[in-house]
């Protein structure tokens, strides 16, 4: 049982150190198996495998069956760790910039005139974002519009979808 718990223990303390100092740890990681480990998976696995081993052994008095079921545990906790791991670091940044702004669709707030500015509303990545416009064309209030590029920060280029 005691080597069962130095195991569990030492997949928290896995966890704490790629808490402290993930990014290190997945590099060190990186080589193995196309990017299906990851500290938090490794650290799962060794967490359940040991605690789940102990308290099977516990419950069972069977070494050979608390090994299997702490190696079932181990496996499902490991794959649930990475999978989470990779949904978490794939999230797009929550930062929404004027760049991203181009080819979407947006609604013109405030009327653009000819060669002027006005006001669009535009949604990326769940955020809804107003920004100033220009057109080469007068664009009224409702208007659908489609973002052609960037002039600034704050500013954009947009061209009617359809015009009354």
């Amino acid at each position: 049982m005691t080597v069962l718990l130095v195991v569990g223990a030492a997949g928290v303390v896995l966890l704490l150190v790629a808490l402290l100092v993930g990014d290190v740890l997945d590099g060190a990681l990186e080589g193995l198996s196309a990017g299906f480990f990851s500290t938090e998976a490794l650290a799962g696995f060794l967490g359940a495998l040991g605690f789940g081993g102990a308290i099977a052994l516990e419950v069972t008095g069977s070494t050979s069956m608390a090994v299997v079921i702490g190696l079932a545990l181990g496996v499902l906790l490991g794959a649930a760790a990475a999978k989470a791991s990779r949904f978490l670091g794939s999230g797009e940044s929550d930062t929404v910039r004027t760049s991203d702004m181009v080819e979407k669709i947006g609604i013109v707030v405030s009327a653009i005139p000819e060669e002027g500015f006005g006001v669009v509303s535009i949604s990326v990545g769940g955020h809804i974002t107003r920004l100033n416009a220009r057109s080469s064309v007068a664009v009224p209030a409702g208007t659908q519009v489609s973002v052609t590029s960037t002039i600034s920060p704050t500013a954009v280029q947009v061209e009617p979808l359809f015009l009354p």
